[in-house]
């Protein structure tokens, strides 16, 4: 196989915010080959981010509308490319391959996809996890949050789930993923939530399992009592999934234990404080911490450098003696991006591209 004939897909994915570095040996290429055929890797090099409708993409390359509709039903069917309303009808788009193409294939990831997303996992992927702003943002589980807490709708995992009018939930492609390398860990797979604002959006659809308002609650609140972290995408408005993750397995969070890239993710607004008085030095908490802010000094110690405010210590002591407190505004970065569009201008600029060249 050509692979060459798959680089300019690569840099196009690359020339997209969210980023598609290049590895030494060529891991990226071997990647997309496994995923597309080398005509769907030309069509989807041409797309870009704003859905155009198949008249429109085979007006601008050439193409006859017929064959190239089709052809992008099945590339939209196979998670490879985006597909939603668009101006004058169904269009379709370029995706980024995180998160985008490779999330797509969760009911189609194979020990051969598993082993070769791990090897340009390994090789390229800490490239773009160290570019600001990151592409994830962590929200504290429900139980850690008090009623005293100022909690704005979009840090509220609760909230975001009440805001919309789906819900589904498919299984964790990143724990299949290390499972089928032989790296699985125990945490449960079908807790990755999508979400719309369309009602009945997840109905009969085979790869997704529809959860009703209650149903994704008590799925969010299982995650949280697995010890799993909730991420989100980094913006405000649009929110359409929320990601519970673990360090040892999610393609996301690994990044900050594997790859020591401590800004992979971006904080919650709150941060873990201990209450000395009443600690008993039990340990559960640095147990339950997957970013190893805690550790015991006489008392439990919160390093702040490190704490995501995830919450997960709050259930975990006994003693009640850690809760989470708002960070101070002056620490704070700032509030997320308002929507995904704001989030791309401020991560193209910060990779130094040219987002109109995508667009």
């Amino acid at each position: 196989m050509n692979l060459e004939l798959y680089r300019p897909l690569a840099e196009r994915l690359d020339a997209l915010p969210n980023g598609f570095p290049p590895a030494a040996d060529g891991a990226e290429l071997r990647l997309l080959a496994r995923l597309f055929t080398p005509e769907e890797a030309q069509l989807a090099a041409q797309l870009r981010l704003t859905l155009e409708t198949p008249a429109q993409i085979a007006a601008r390359l050439g193409a006859d509308p017929r064959a190239l509709r089709q052809q992008l039903k099945e590339m939209a069917r196979g998670g490879l490319i985006a597909a939603g309303r668009a101006e004058g009808g169904l269009g379709y788009g370029l995706l980024p391959f995180v998160v985008g193409i490779y999330e797509a294939q969760v009911g189609r990831i194979d020990a051969e996809l598993a082993a070769l997303f791990e090897a340009y996992y390994r090789q390229a992927y800490g490239k773009m996890m160290a570019v600001q702003p990151p592409v994830h943002r962590v929200i504290p589980i429900g139980e850690s949050v008090t009623t005293r807490l100022e909690i704005r709708p979009y840090e509220s995992a609760s909230e975001i789930i009440n805001a919309v009018k789906a819900w589904g939930v498919v299984d964790c492609i990143c724990r299949k993923q290390k499972a089928l390398i032989g790296e699985g860990c125990q945490h449960p797979l079908d807790v990755c939530m999508i979400l719309s604002e369309t009602s009945g959006a997840f109905d009969n659809r085979s790869e997704v399992r529809a959860l009703t308002r209650e149903g994704a609650l008590e799925t969010l609140q299982r995650a949280a009592q697995a010890g799993l972290v909730h991420s989100v995408s980094n913006n405000q408005r649009g929110l359409w999934y929320i990601c519970n993750c673990c360090t040892c397995s999610c393609g996301i969070l690994r990044g900050v234990v594997e790859l020591g890239v401590t800004s992979v993710v971006a904080a919650s607004a709150y941060h873990s404080q201990v209450e000395e008085a009443l600690c008993s030095a039990c340990a559960n908490c640095v147990d339950a911490c997957q970013f190893g802010a805690l550790r015991i000094e006489m008392t439990a110690q919160v390093n702040l450098a490190r704490c995501v405010g995830c919450g997960l210590c709050v259930p975990a002591c006994p003693e009640a003696a850690i809760s989470l407190a708002r960070r101070p505004e002056a620490s704070l970065a700032g509030a997320p991006p308002a929507n995904e569009d704001e989030w791309r201008t401020a991560r193209a600029a910060a990779r130094g591209l040219d987002l109109e060249r995508v667009r």
